[in-house]
Order: structure tokens, then C-alpha cells, then sequence
């Protein structure tokens, strides 16, 4: 008996790419089982994050420790048994010297058997393209070449994290700063650490009140990291002056690392005009528009072209994602 029409297998994986002599080349793996050559990836998780299902994936089948970048199209198929597949892939760099606190936060991945992958090879993109057994895997291949070309593919992750859910004013009698997170709001803490760590992210920036440092808290433990705490994150420094709130922000984007962001529903709207002022129009239109911007915990991704050369940086967000890393 077939699957239901609603029945869906969701995997994830990623094109890792580098460039040796002026030359784009990829990973790719073999399995022996199939008999091609494809992209490492596999089904998640129960509970798992699609994010993090790259991360691992690509680590247990190719034996590579990676940080996601860009969003590639992802491909959806038929299954013998009348399931649909949906593969999610990002293009993906192997981990260097700035990306260890984010692999650090990571728990071990097991390799795959021999018999799952016998092979795993780095080509130069147009023998990869030649080489895929699918047709439908060099969709995000030519996504991939066409971002090469164009300068933006080489981009670091900013995160801007709304902090988890926290318990409510009215209920709370101390300070607005020391209103501390919920039950669910520390799940949504929790749940931020593999996301963030997919991304490399390296330095925290953090409003100083409690709800936000205990957002980003796990995942500055587990990266062996010190979050830089800002005042002008804080929703009452933001009401004095949204000026000194969006120049930090622009100062975040300016800076050369993966990093997080975290801070309140109402210094949003400012830290989403600074976003915008930097992104062409096709990503100005994918941002979010209305209150409440982010729910409690949710993550806007911003892909950020590194500048080359010894010219001034001009930032330019290439492109965002929205996650929501508990319950996605």
C-alpha cells in the first residue's frame, strides 16, 4: 500500500566548495549501494533541524567538518514507495582557524561505512557536472557556478536572534532588564545551538539585559565563547536613541566573522532597516515586514558577501533565510 499524498522524507546535505588555481571544485561521494556519484546529504533526524542535518550529514559521509553559507535550490522527487523526498542544500566551507569555537559545539559525528560511501573526491566543478548520476543534482551546482561567477559566493553568516519567550511583564514585579526566560523560552535557548553552530558563528553580540544573555548562553558554553554585550540592544537604550542602536548594527555587519545577534521585539524594526539598506531588492522583499518581525526564539540567517581586496568593505546581504530552530 502507498504512502499518503501528504507523506514527505525530508533530507539535507551541501555542495562544499573550494577554489585551487582560479578553479571552482566541489565534494562529491560515491555509494556503492547506488552506483553514483551525488552530494553527501541524508534524512533527518527525529526532532532534528534541517541545518544541522547538513552539518552532520556531510561530516559522516565525507568525513568534512563544514560551515553552511548560502542557500542552494533544494530538489524534491518521487520515492519507490510513493513518499515524496525534499533535499535542502546550502553551499558549504570546510571549517577553518575562526570557525573551531562553532565546531567545538558540536557533538561528535560518526562516519559512514565503507559500504554506505567507498568514495570521496574533490573535482573541479565541470568534470562534478559531467560526473553526477542524476541530472536533477546539478540544479544546485549551476546555482552554485553562477554565485562563483558573480562574486557572492563567499559569504559569512549574520544572525539576528530574537531572544527566547520570556516571562511576561505584567507578571514580573523586578527590573525590565532582569525579566528572566521561561520554561520555554530556555528550550528555545537550547534548541539555538546547533543552528548557530552551522554557521560558524564565532562572536555573540548581545543586548546586556537577561533575557537576551540567557538566550545566547548555551551556545556561547558550548563555543567557548564571551559574548560581547551592547548597550544600544537594549530596548530602552534604543528608545533614546535608535541612531546609536542602527550605527551598532551597521558596525555588526561591517565585521569580518560569523557572528549572532540577539536582542528585543521592539529594537527589530531598526536592526531590519539596517539589513535593508544593504541588501539589493529581491532580498529587501523576503525581510520581514510586520510586527512581530521575529516570534520568540526565530532567526533571521543574513548571507553577507565578503569584501576582497585592500579596498574599503561594502557590505552587501546577498541573501537570508528565517529559521525557527524549536519546532521546525
Amino acid at each position: 500500500m502507498s504512502a499518503g499524498p501528504t507523506a514527505l522524507v525530508r533530507a539535507a546535505g551541501a555542495l562544499v566548495w573550494r577554489v585551487r588555481q582560479g578553479r571552482l571544485q566541489v565534494v562529491l561521494v560515491h555509494r556503492p549501494r547506488y552506483k553514483d556519484w551525488s552530494w553527501p546529504k541524508g534524512k533527518l533526524e527525529p526532532g532534528e533541524h534541517v541545518t544541522t542535518a547538513a552539518v552532520r550529514e556531510v561530516e559522516e559521509e565525507a568525513g568534512l567538518e563544514i560551515v553552511l553559507g548560502r542557500p542552494l535550490p533544494g530538489l524534491e522527487y518521487e520515492l519507490a514507495d510513493g513518499r515524496h523526498k525534499r533535499v535542502h542544500y546550502w553551499a558549504a566551507q570546510v571549517a577553518g582557524r575562526p570557525d573551531r569555537p562553532a565546531v567545538h559545539a558540536r557533538p561528535p559525528a560518526a562516519h559512514a561505512s565503507r559500504d554506505e560511501i567507498d568514495a570521496v573526491r574533490w573535482a573541479d566543478a565541470d568534470v562534478a557536472r559531467r560526473r553526477l548520476t542524476r541530472a536533477d543534482d546539478r540544479i544546485p551546482l549551476d546555482a552554485l557556478v553562477a554565485a562563483h561567477e558573480a562574486g557572492t559566493l563567499d559569504t559569512r553568516a549574520v544572525l539576528v536572534v530574537r531572544h527566547g519567550r520570556a516571562k511576561s511583564r505584567s507578571s514580573w514585579k523586578g527590573e525590565e532588564g532582569t525579566r528572566p526566560l521561561t520554561d520555554v523560552g530556555r528550550l528555545q535557548a537550547g534548541a539555538l545551538v546547533p543552528v548557530l553552530s552551522a554557521y560558524g558563528v564565532a562572536d555573540v553580540v548581545t543586548s546586556p539585559w537577561l533575557r537576551c544573555c540567557a538566550t545566547v548562553e548555551p551556545y556561547a558554553t558550548a563555543a567557548g565563547l564571551t559574548p560581547d554585550r551592547r548597550d544600544p540592544l537594549t530596548e530602552a537604550d534604543h528608545a533614546d536613541s535608535p541612531e546609536k542602536t542602527a550605527a551598532t548594527v551597521a558596525a555588526v555587519l561591517r565585521t569580518r566573522s560569523d557572528l549572532a545577534l540577539c536582542t528585543h521585539r521592539p529594537v527589530l524594526p531598526t536592526v531590519l532597516d539596517v539589513v535593508r539598506a544593504h541588501a539589493p531588492a529581491a532580498v529587501r522583499r523576503r525581510l520581514p515586514a510586520q510586527n512581530p518581525y521575529l516570534r520568540p526564539g526565530q532567526v533571521l540567517v543574513c548571507h553577507v558577501v565578503r569584501p576582497h581586496g585592500s579596498g574599503p568593505d561594502e557590505v552587501r546581504v546577498e541573501d537570508v533565510e528565517l529559521h525557527t530552530p524549536l519546532g521546525s
